[in-house]
C-alpha cells in the first residue's frame, strides 16, 4: 500500500510538471530593441523553451514589429515573406511545436545587421524535476524563491498564457541548448 501512495504522488508530480509553460522575455527589461546589451541568440542558447511556453517581445509600437520566418528567409533578412507578422509593441508568441522557430525585426535594416535576429530551438519534453528525499527533517525551514517585478519567464499552470502578468518567480527550470550542436550557430 506504502508503495502504491509513493507511486501515486510520483506520478501527480510528473503530470503537474508537464502542464507548466513558461512566458520568456526576449531582451529582459530592454526588450526587442535594436543593439540589445546581449546578442538574442546567446540569450537563446541559455533558455530551454518548450512546446506551449510563449516568447514575449516588447517593444514601442509603430517603429518595430517582430517577424517568424522560414530558415531561407530568416538568412537572407527576407521581410516580405513572413509565417507571421507581430507588430502591437507587446507581442507574445506560443511555440505550438516541437523544432526550430526563427524571428527577425521586420526594420531590415536591424535584421541585416544582426542586431535583431533570434533562433529558438524548442524541445518536445520538459525534463522531470529532481526528486526529493522521501523523508525530510520535520524542522526545516520553509523557502520560497525569490520574487521579482520583471524576470525572463514565468511559470503558468495548466498551459494557460498570462501574457501581461507582472510578477514572477525566479524559480524554474533552466537549462542549455547549444544551437551549435545542431548546426545553427550564430551568423
Amino acid at each position: 500500500m506504502a508503495l502504491h501512495k509513493h507511486v501515486i504522488v510520483i506520478l501527480l508530480a510528473c503530470l503537474i510538471n508537464s502542464c507548466y509553460a513558461y512566458q520568456f522575455y526576449v531582451g529582459g527589461r530592454a526588450g526587442w530593441v535594436p543593439n540589445p546589451s546581449e546578442n538574442y541568440n546567446n540569450w537563446a542558447e541559455r533558455m530551454r523553451f518548450q512546446v506551449n511556453d510563449t516568447l514575449v517581445f516588447k517593444y514601442k509600437k509603430g517603429s518595430n514589429s517582430v517577424l517568424v520566418v522560414n530558415k531561407d528567409d530568416y538568412d537572407k533578412c527576407n521581410t516580405n515573406n513572413p509565417i507571421m507578422k507581430m507588430d502591437d509593441g507587446n507581442s507574445i508568441f506560443k511555440f505550438d511545436h516541437s523544432g526550430p522557430f526563427f524571428f527577425i525585426s521586420g526594420n531590415k535594416n536591424d535584421c541585416q545587421n544582426g542586431s535583431q535576429k533570434l533562433i529558438t530551438v524548442v524541445l518536445a519534453i520538459r525534463p522531470p524535476p529532481p526528486s526529493t528525499p522521501a523523508t525530510s527533517p520535520a524542522t526545516s525551514p520553509s523557502v520560497s524563491p525569490a520574487t521579482s517585478p520583471f524576470t525572463e519567464h514565468t511559470r503558468i499552470a495548466g498551459g494557460i498564457t498570462a501574457g501581461r502578468q507582472r510578477e514572477q518567480s525566479a524559480g524554474g527550470y533552466s537549462g542549455t541548448y547549444r544551437l551549435k550542436e545542431l548546426g545553427m550557430e550564430n551568423r
